[in-house]
C-alpha cells in the first residue's frame, strides 16, 4: 500500500466528528494533577514486588525480541501495518459507514457514542430493554476508559470480569496496571490471600494452577447464569462488518455465546479495511505483547448467534479530536499490545497504577493528556526519551517524539506545576547562554568536590534521592580541554591525561 497518503489530521472528518464530542477523562478528574513520582516511590517501597514487576515485564520484552527474530519479514510487517493504519485513519469516515452498513446487513444493531458517558447510557438502555441484571464481560480497555463497570455498579447491574487478570483486579478493587496483563504488579502470594478472602480458597496455596482453578470454579456459575455478555474488539473489518477478539483464555467466546445478548464496545480507531489485513496484525499482536506466536483464541464475530441478539457500540470519546491533532494523530494506530510498556525503564520500575489513569507507560504518556491536559500534565515527564518504545511499536508510532511534543504543548498551554515551570525557565536561561552554562558547570563541579554530603543530598536534589551524584572530572570540562588543545582549528600536542 502506498505511503503517499494525505495527513489524516488535515483530511479526516469522522462520522462522529460532526457531533463535537467532549471526551470523558480517562479517570474522573478531581482538579488535582496526578503525582506519578510520589506514587512511584510508594511502589518502590515494596522492593520484592518492584523487583518481581521489573523482571516479569522485561521477560515479555525479551520474548518479543526472540519472536521478532524468527520472522525474516518482521520489519516489513511493521511497515505494512503502519501503512494500513495510516490509510484507514485517513479515510475513517468512509470505512466507518461501510462497517456500519455491513454490520447491519448481518443482523447486528449498531450504535454511536460520542463519549464514555453516552456509551454507558446506550448500553444501560439495551440492558433495561432486556431486563438484564447480571453481565459477563471479557477484558476491554475501552470500557475501562469509559468507567463502564463503575457506572453499572451505580445502577445495580452486576458486572463479572471473565478474564483471570481482570477478575483479580476487580476482586481487589483496583484498576488494571497493564493493558495486557492487568495484575502484573501482584505476586502469587497476593492472589492467594485475595482469593482466600473473596473466594474461600486456601490462603497457603499459591500454586498458579490451583488459583486459576479456584477462580474458574467460582466464576463459571456466574457465567452460566448471566443475562448478557460483553466484549471489546481488537480489530473491526469494514469489508465484512465483523470484528475479532483475541484472548488466551477463551473468555470472550463465553461472554459472546453463553447469554443470548451480546454487546461489543469498539473504539472507532479499531477498523481495518479488509479481512486480508487481519493477517498482518494478528502476526504482530501477540508476538509484540507477550512474545508468543499467536493468542490461544482468535475469535471472529460477524452476526448474532442463532436465536440471539448482537449490538455494537462504536465509541469516539475524543478519538476524532485526537485525529485532528497534527502532531499526535498517529497514536490512533495503536493496537494495544503493550510492547512499549514492557520495554520502558520508567514503567518497569514504577508500576502501572502510579500513572493514575487507564493507560500507563509510554502509551499513557501520549494518550492521557488528550483526555485531561491539566490532570495528566506530569506524565509526559515520566520518560527518559530513550526511544525504545518507538523501536518496538508494531505499527511504528513515533512514541518518544510525541512524549516530547506533549511536554512542549503542556508548557505552552500553562499546565505545568509552578516548581517545574520555574526550574525549566531557569534552566532555559542558563542553557541559552554559553557563558552562563560554563559558569554553572564550574560552580557545580566545585560544589561536588567541596561541599559536605548533607548539603548536596537533600529535598532540593531529586536526582540524589535514588542515586549518587557523578564525580566531577579531574581535568576540567570538555570545553576546557578543547580550549587548550583544539581552539582555532590548531591541533596541539596533548599531554598524558588531557583527553581522558
Amino acid at each position: 500500500m502506498s505511503t503517499n497518503q494525505p495527513d489524516p489530521a488535515e483530511t479526516i472528518q469522522s462520522k462522529t466528528a460532526t457531533r463535537e464530542p467532549q471526551p470523558r477523562p480517562a479517570k474522573a478528574a478531581d482538579g488535582k494533577r496526578v503525582d506519578h513520582a510520589r506514587s512511584a516511590k510508594q511502589f518502590l517501597n515494596a522492593p520484592e514486588h518492584a523487583k518481581s514487576h521489573d523482571t516479569r515485564v522485561w521477560a515479555m520484552r525479551t520474548k518479543r525480541d526472540k519472536q521478532a527474530h524468527t520472522i525474516e519479514e518482521w520489519e516489513e510487517l511493521r511497515e505494512l501495518a503502519s501503512q494500513i493504519k495510516t490509510h484507514t485513519l485517513t479515510n475513517l469516515d468512509s470505512y466507518l459507514e461501510e462497517f456500519e452498513a455491513n454490520a447491519k446487513a448481518n443482523g447486528i444493531h449498531v450504535h454511536w457514542a460520542r463519549d464514555g458517558a453516552e456509551h454507558n447510557r446506550i448500553v444501560h438502555d439495551i440492558f433495561d430493554d432486556h431486563d438484564v441484571k447480571s453481565v459477563i464481560k471479557s477484558k476491554s480497555m475501552l470500557m475501562e476508559e469509559c468507567g463502564f463497570r463503575h457506572y453499572m455498579d451505580s445502577v445495580g447491574i452486576e458486572i463479572v470480569e471473565t478474564d483471570l487478570g481482570e477478575r483479580i483486579q476487580q476482586l481487589d478493587g483496583e484498576d488494571p496496571s497493564h493493558i495486557v496483563v492487568p495484575p502484573v504488579h501482584k505476586m502469587r502470594s497476593d492472589v492467594a490471600s485475595l482469593f482466600a478472602e473473596k473466594l474461600g480458597s486456601d490462603p497457603d496455596n499459591d500454586d498458579a494452577h490451583y488459583l486459576a482453578g479456584a477462580q474458574r470454579d467460582a466464576t463459571r456459575p456466574l457465567i452460566l447464569e448471566a443475562d448478557a455478555g460483553m466484549t471489546g474488539a481488537n480489530f473491526a473489518v469494514a469489508e465484512t462488518g465483523g470484528f475479532v477478539v483475541c484472548t488466551n483464555e477463551g473468555n470472550a467466546d463465553l461472554s459472546a455465546n453463553v447469554p443470548n445478548l451480546h454487546v461489543a464496545s469498539i473504539g472507532i480507531e479499531k477498523l481495518v479495511p479488509k479481512a486480508e489485513d487481519l493477517g498482518v496484525f494478528i502476526r504482530l499482536l501477540s508476538r509484540s505483547a507477550l512474545g508468543s506466536p499467536i493468542t490461544q483464541y482468535t475469535s471472529h464475530f460477524r452476526a448474532p448467534k442463532q436465536g440471539g441478539e448482537m449490538h455494537i457500540v462504536l465509541v469516539d470519546n475524543g478519538r476524532s479530536k485526537r485525529l485532528g491533532m497534527k502532531q499526535f494523530w498517529s497514536s490512533l494506530k495503536c493496537i494495544r499490545c503493550g510492547a512499549c510498556m514492557n520495554t520502558c525503564p520508567v514503567y518497569r520500575r514504577s508500576g502501572g497504577l502510579s500513572y493514575g489513569a487507564t493507560y500507563a507507560g509510554p502509551l499513557g504518556l501520549i494518550l492521557n493528556p488528550s483526555f485531561d491536559a491539566h490532570r495528566y500534565s506530569n506524565l509526559p515527564f515520566a520518560s527518559t526519551l530513550n526511544g525504545s518504545c518507538t523501536n518496538v511499536c508494531p505499527v511504528k508510532i513515533n512514541i518518544h517524539e510525541q512524549i516530547f511534543g506533549w511536554r512542549q504543548v503542556l508548557a505552552e498551554e500553562g499546565h505545568l506545576p509552578w516548581t517545574k515551570k520555574t526550574a525549566l525557565t531557569a534552566a532555559g536561561k542558563v542553557l541559552a547562554s554559553p557563558k552562563g552554562y560554563r559558569a554553572a558547570i564550574k560552580t557545580t563541579n566545585s560544589a561536588l568536590k567541596h561541599l559536605p554530603r548533607w548539603a548536596l543530598y537533600n529535598r532540593m536534589n531529586a536526582w540524589g534521592e535514588g542515586r549518587e551524584m557523578p564525580s566531577p572530572p579531574d581535568n576540567g570540562t570538555f570545553h576546557d580541554w578543547y580550549k587548550r588543545n583544539r581552539l582555532n582549528g590548531q591541533a596541539k600536542t596533548t599531554t598524558a591525561g588531557d583527553g581522558k
